[in-house]
């Protein structure tokens, strides 16, 4: 029998877990959340109110030099003037190995992770499974990426599984500073604030690589570790243990990374070599950070295998597509209040992300138009109804710009230029260099910071345009993204870290791979459960014919879906 062909009765809700005190706690959570958020409107709004100028904005270079630097940029708690690595931060039980904007905060950050958790329900049967079994014994394992509830339901799980790991943000804007602390309070080292410049950002990634690794013991209090079950599913095996565990004479060292757009990969490789050489797998979901990597790969630069998550199918279609699609009206409506129905809205980039895009606009009413260079994705477009132009032929009628390209400087100074006044411009790929911010730094420009994420950028005679999150992707800056999506990937990625761990050295090379398509159908099959799906099943006849097993996989490494 296979190892997943009973995961649905086994995936019951009845036998999720469920985080301590999770009941009780959620009654009060959304009033905690509301007095919580209303303290802080009072905050900002004296922060702002005694340094605007009399005309509610500044020039171009100071405003956002001061926007760049995270002053008044309507962090969640601006907490005095002293600089945020110069503070002496100590969680309860006396662990300090960590810098976040504001450790108190841990209680309001456990309830966020707990909340999560209820729609990441599939990541916690896993941790549920595999934490008795301690199966990531001896994992030193370095994290960068977004410090969000979702992000820290996976830290978690990779803890509960044995690893000792190190933490920092992979993106200056998208950290919950409550969730920071509420990582600090489990004795968890992590590097981290919203807002923070990006000299500080480097920083936090030296912190992270440089620290030691030391196993400090769980505050049981704040962590929510899932009860044992009987009734919890088996992971597709990964073979015989291989270089997964220590060995006496192992230094301390890191020796796993797990990264999301390939900043602390290529800064522990650029800056201390002598750790990257003793790095045994690393695992990257960002199209950014897997471009290094195969570039490393062809110069022959890489230690240990890779696992590229960016390009599963989990990762691909839930993650770029669905969670696009989910959320990026969202997060210009939270930003913005305006009505989108019946708006011209130009979308940069047709692949996944550009799709899930496209398809969330067409669905409120919006004439949508469609950059590409790539004449496959433009068919694609053309086939869905949409109409695909030059950016320069379209810019000036464009109400809303959206990219979504991967690239660099897909909307240029010349393209803000002739953008009518009012034009709301965001970016929605997993580069944060689409649109050149830079280029509006100029004197002649003014910048007026209307609320956190958003800001006019007001041209001499009178025009503006509306700039989202200064250029970082929009959805995670402005609004949210679902839970169960995030749950899909991170499943994912705790599987890939899994696999590398354990897998017999001679299974993989220095290489790039795809994880294998038996843990892509186990991890979509983990979260049938929430959409009460039933699979039918393959007679062996049906499968002899196809010429596959009847448990899978069910398709080919190379099918696309």
């Amino acid at each position: 029998m296979s190892d997943t062909d009973n995961i649905a009765p086994l995936l019951n809700p009845a036998n999720a877990p469920k985080g301590r005190h999770l009941q009780r706690n959620l009654a009060n959570s959304e009033g905690v959340k509301a007095s919580y958020r209303r303290e802080k409107w009072r905050s900002r709004s004296l922060s702002m109110s005694s340094n605007v100028s009399s005309t509610g904005s500044v020039s171009s270079r100071s405003s956002y030099s001061s926007v760049a630097s995270g002053e008044s940029s309507g962090s969640e708690e601006e907490d005095g003037e002293m600089d945020v690595k110069e503070r002496s931060q100590v969680n309860s039980s006396g662990f300090s190995d960590f810098c976040v904007r504001n450790a108190n905060l841990y209680k309001f950050g456990r309830r966020e992770i707990q909340i999560a958790e209820q729609e990441m329900s599939a990541l916690t049967l896993l941790r549920n499974k595999l934490s008795s079994e301690k199966i990531l014994s001896g994992a030193r394992v370095l994290i960068c990426t977004h410090l969000t509830a979702q992000s820290a339901v996976l830290i978690e799980t990779l803890v509960a599984c044995g690893a000792v790991v190190r933490v920092c943000s992979c993106n200056i804007h998208s950290t919950q500073n409550e969730v920071a602390a509420a990582l600090a309070e489990s004795n968890i080292s992590v590097f981290g604030w919203k807002n923070m410049s990006e000299k500080d950002f480097w920083w936090c990634i030296d912190q992270c690589v440089t620290g030691e690794f030391v196993t400090h013991p769980t505050n049981s209090d704040s962590i929510a570790t899932p009860s044992s079950s009987n009734s919890t599913p088996t992971a597709p095996s990964s073979g015989a243990p291989g270089k997964g565990g220590s060995n006496p004479g192992d230094d301390m060292g890191p020796n796993m990374i797990l990264d999301d757009g390939g900043d602390l990969t290529h800064h522990m490789y650029k800056n201390y070599p002598e750790k990257f050489v003793k790095i045994t797998g690393i695992v990257e979901e960002n199209i950014g950070g897997i471009h290094r990597l195969y570039q490393m790969s062809r110069q022959g630069k890489l230690p240990a295998p890779v696992m590229n998550v960016h390009d599963c199918v989990t990762k691909t279609k839930f993650d770029n597509l669905y969670a696009s699609r989910e959320s990026v009206t969202d997060a210009i409506k939270r930003s913005t209040d305006c009505m989108i129905g019946g708006k011209l809205v130009v979308i940069l980039g047709y692949g996944e992300v550009g799709k899930g895009c496209a398809a969330a606009f067409q669905g409120i009413g919006c004439i949508v138009m469609i950059t590409e260079v790539d004449p496959i994705c433009a068919i694609q477009a053309c086939m869905q109804g949409f109409k695909v132009v030059r950016l320069d032929d379209v810019v000036h009628h464009a109400d809303i710009v959206v990219t979504c390209t991967g690239n660099k400087n897909v909307v240029t100074r010349d393209h803000m230029n002739r953008m009518k006044t009012g034009c709301i411009l965001a970016n929605m790929g997993h580069s944060s260099v689409e649109i050149d911010v830079n280029s509006l730094t100029t004197s002649e420009l003014r910048w007026e910071r209307i609320r956190s994420q958003v800001h006019h950028i007001h041209w001499p005679d009178g025009k503006h345009i509306v700039l989202l999150a200064k250029g970082g992707v929009a959805n995670h800056n402005c609004s949210s993204i679902p839970s169960f999506v995030i749950s899909v990937t991170a499943t994912t990625q705790a599987l890939a870290l899994i696999e590398l761990y354990k897998a017999p050295q001679t299974r993989y090379k220095a290489d790039v791979y795809l994880l294998p398509k038996k843990m892509d159908e186990y991890v979509a099959q983990l979260h049938l459960t929430m959409f009460n799906a039933h699979l039918t099943e393959l007679s062996r006849e049906q499968a002899a014919f196809l010429n596959i097993n009847r448990s899978g996989p069910y398709k080919s490494q190379h099918y696309k879906y």
